[in-house]
């Protein structure tokens, strides 16, 4: 009974991908074949796969269905985590999506997952990324304070959603934790945040984070051990379509 994780599928089988590399990288093309191929080499009926969030450019659920169907279609138990661009997901219908895709997907939010003695916990999570303007020793000479105080707020809202995740597992009786987010736990320009804080304050032994895909982001965040929780990037590109295995 493994685990695995991966994100950004960006799948549009009903819709048009809005971003430029999805339309012209030749590592985007077909890549739902690809990961289609690697899913049935690697992930058996009683595995887990958590999918990382940006599933769909559909701009609704019914603009979506196709885009579920396929990841229903996989191979595995499928949880799924919220992304920015899950346009299908609002925040307040996670326990609708759940009645309705009840056997086929489970959605991630306020709520956890049971893996052996683990619990699976997550939330889209958020980080600054700009505008803030560098200079050539990499420092920051500017900074849009609107759009920063804006960031702040989403911050503490999805902490909030994240410690209920924590809380709802721990009341259970639970007192291992994976840890999973759409975006990186930290930005460029942070060591910390709340999202590295809360993973070490639970004790979650890894943090699984999506979001930053094309070559020149994917060293944006923390990667590795970090004050003993390990942190990996599991971007669908990054990974070139193979899932991330996290435990056997």
């Amino acid at each position: 009974m493994s685990l695995f994780a991966i994100g950004d599928l960006h799948l549009h089988f009903q819709s048009e991908p809005k971003a430029k590399n999805q339309r012209t990288d030749r590592l985007w093309r077909e890549h739902e074949k690809k990961l289609k191929k690697h899913c049935a080499k690697m992930i058996r009926p009683e595995d887990t796969l958590v999918l990382l969030g940006d599933h769909s450019w559909g701009k609704n659920l019914t603009g979506s269905a196709q885009d579920l169907e396929y990841i229903a279609d996989l191979p595995g138990r499928k949880i799924l985590l919220r992304g920015n661009h899950d346009a299908f997901w609002p925040a307040n219908q996670t326990a609708r999506l759940n009645e309705r895709y009840a056997g086929r997907l489970a959605f991630l939010q306020g709520n956890y997952y049971p893996y052996r003695d683990y619990a699976l916990v997550g939330t889209k999570g958020f980080c600054y990324e700009g505008p803030y303007y560098l200079n050539a020793y990499r420092q920051v000479i500017g900074w849009d304070e609107e759009k920063a105080e804006h960031a702040k707020r989403i911050v503490a809202r999805e902490l909030d959603r994240l410690r209920e995740s924590f809380e709802a597992a721990k009341a259970d009786g639970y007192q291992k934790f994976i840890m999973f987010l759409h975006f990186p736990p930290t930005n460029l320009l942070e060591r910390d945040s709340g999202f590295t804080c809360m993973a070490e304050e639970y004790g979650a032994e890894r943090v699984i984070y999506a979001h930053l895909h094309g070559q020149s982001k994917f060293r944006l965040s923390v990667l590795g051990e970090m004050n003993g929780v390990g942190y990996s990037l599991a971007a669908g590109d990054y990974l070139r379509w193979k899932p991330l295995k996290i435990m056997d």
